[in-house]
Formats: C-alpha cells, sequence, structure tokens
C-alpha cells in the first residue's frame, strides 16, 4: 500500500490524531549494498520483525515502511532492496525499487557495512545519494564484527563517499547506538502530522508477510541458486474465530524441476522443515494458532518475466 493508496482508504489518514505543534514526523530511505544491514537495523528500530532477513542477496525485494511513533515523533523507514549489478529483469527491478524510494523523503541513510571494506558497490550507491535533496546520514552497521581501529578506518573511508550530515556506527544485533541513529533522524525530520496511525508498525498487508516469512526460511535454509530462484503466494488465508486458527494455503514457485524436488526434499522432510519454521513466526506476527499447508510449483523463467513479476507484487 502507498501512501496515495492509504489516504484513499483513509481519507483523515492518521493525521487526525492531535499532535503538539513541534511534533516531527517524515520519511528516511534506507539505503546499500546487499547484506548491509538494512532489514535487521529496520527490525531493530521498530522493535518487531517486520522485514525477513538473511546472508543472501536479493533477501529483500519491496519497499517496506516500517512505522515508529512517540509523543514526540513519528518516523517512517523505507527499507529497499539492496543495490546491485543485475542479471535479469527482477535485479534491475529491484535496483529501480531502491532508486524510487529516494525521492520525496526527508533523510537517506546509506548503510556501510564496518566489517568490510568499502568497495565500488558502496561507491556506485554513494554516487546514487550524493544527487538528493534530503538529508544524509552514513550508517557504519555491524560494529560488533570489527575493532575500534578497523570502525575508525571505515567511518574516514565512508565520509570520503558523501558530503553526510551525520554518520553514526552502530549494531543492529546487540542494539548499540541504534537510539543514536534514531534521534539523528528524528533531528532532520520537519514538523507534521502522523502520516500513519499510532499502533501501525508496517503498510505491508498480512498476505504479503505470509509470503515473505516462508521466502525467509527457504533463504535460511539453502543455498546457491534455490534462494535466488524463489516466490512465493499466498492462495488462500482465513480466520476461525471460533478455533483462533488462521488456515493457510501459499505456495512455492521455482524456475526448474530439480529446484522443486531439493525443496520437497527425501519423503517431504524439507518442505515440512520450511512451513514448521515459518509456522512460528507466523504464530507471533497473527497473535494466533497457524494451520500452514505449503505446496511447491515450477514456473520457468519467471524471473524475467514482467508480468510474473506482477503476480509476485515485484513491479508497480
Amino acid at each position: 500500500m502507498d501512501l496515495d493508496e492509504y489516504f484513499a482508504n483513509n481519507p483523515m489518514g492518521g493525521a487526525s490524531a492531535p499532535v503538539s505543534d513541534d511534533y516531527r514526523s517524515g520519511f528516511v530511505a534506507l539505503v546499500g549494498r546487499p547484506n548491509a544491514g538494512k532489514s535487521t537495523l529496520l527490525n531493530r528500530v521498530v522493535g518487531a520483525k517486520v522485514a525477513i532477513t538473511s546472508k543472501t542477496s536479493q533477501t529483500t525485494r519491496q519497499r517496506i515502511r516500517a512505522v515508529l511513533t512517540t509523543d514526540a515523533y513519528q518516523l517512517v523507514l523505507l527499507d529497499t532492496p539492496g543495490m546491485h549489478k543485475p542479471k535479469d529483469v527482477l535485479g534491475e527491478e529491484l535496483n529501480a525499487s531502491a532508486l524510487k524510494a529516494l525521492a520525496d523523503v526527508d533523510v537517506v541513510a546509506m548503510l556501510v557495512d564496518a566489517s568490510a571494506p568499502i568497495g565500488t558497490g558502496d561507491e556506485w550507491v554513494a554516487s546514487q545519494v550524493r544527487g538528493v535533496a534530503a538529508k544524509k546520514i552514513c550508517v557504519l552497521t555491524k560494529n560488533d564484527l570489527a575493532t575500534p581501529e578497523e570502525i575508525e578506518a571505515q567511518a574516514r573511508a565512508a565520509e570520503a563517499l558523501a558530503d553526510w550530515d551525520a554518520i553514526v556506527s552502530l549494531s543492529s544485533k546487540t542494539g548499540y547506538n541504534v537510539d543514536a541513529f534514531i534521534e539523528e533522524c528524528v533531528f532532520f525530520l520537519p514538523e507534521g502530522p502522523r502520516w500513519f496511525p499510532a499502533d501501525m508498525q508496517t503498510d505491508l498487508s498480512d498476505e504479503v508477510m505470509v509470503a515473505e516469512f516462508v521466502r525467509e526460511k527457504v533463504l535460511q535454509g539453502f543455498r546457491d541458486e534455490v534462494p535466488h530462484s524463489v516466490g512465493v503466494i499466498v492462495d488462500a488465508m482465513e480466520y476461525n474465530a471460533k478455533k483462533q486458527l488462521y488456515a493457510i494455503e501459499a505456495s512455492i514457485y521455482t524456475e526448474r524441476d530439480s529446484q522443486k524436488a531439493i525443496l520437497i526434499g527425501k519423503g517431504g522432510r524439507a518442505i515440512k522443515r520450511i512451513g514448521s519454521q515459518a509456522r512460528e513466526d507466523l504464530e507471533t506476527l497473527l497473535g494466533a494458532r497457524v494451520y500452514l499447508d505449503l505446496s511447491v510449483k515450477v514456473k520457468r523463467g519467471w524471473r524475467s518475466d514482467e508480468a510474473q513479476l506482477r503476480r509476485f507484487g515485484y513491479m508497480e
């Protein structure tokens, strides 16, 4: 749901809630190369799992809005796909989605892995960030994996990438200095109303989040080309109030029969493991018991098919 759709369905939006004259609200885009830690930081800031995480590139395939609301501010974070050299139409669309997020935001936060040398990927992302009008924050992530000397050297290298308004070093895993990052973001937000209801944490629908949580378990449990070839669609989702149970049917799509066999596993063990792991997160997300029925299907070449990408929700 984008802002236009949200306000079409909610004419008063969240702005109807009374706020003080100096209330701050606005949008912060998280950008960076794959595995820079964007989704992990987003989850830490809002205090809930709203974005999936893994060590696989292309983990984030959709722009995700996560909302942190207090009595003094409303901070809307946009998690974006990692910017990379695309190999197919899906990769091109992910880059386009990330770049689009740089428009019409108040702050752009570029994440740089403090534990890895700055490379051409970081330099390319910085070249895109330099041209935006928004305030710019450089965020050194994963400082729990780097020595103080490495962090200091990385800060000097990152400083040369752009004309930053602030630089913050933090660890999303431990929570170190995340509050400082939030404070920097809020400092640069304009005064304004709440854009979303105070109790809203993300604008993703339950169906999209279910599909993403299932895909996360594939990313975490398999290697090589299988994770990149996987997409998930929720076919049916119903809630039985009497039983306090969600009945969910979802399809895992891949591109080859050999990949389908791997995902199912011998005697169906692999697909059962995916379902069991996903169900734990889904019950926390939905606050009820979940019956999850997964199937695996083959859709050849879907990552290069615009019609299929729209079906999966990856093209706007």
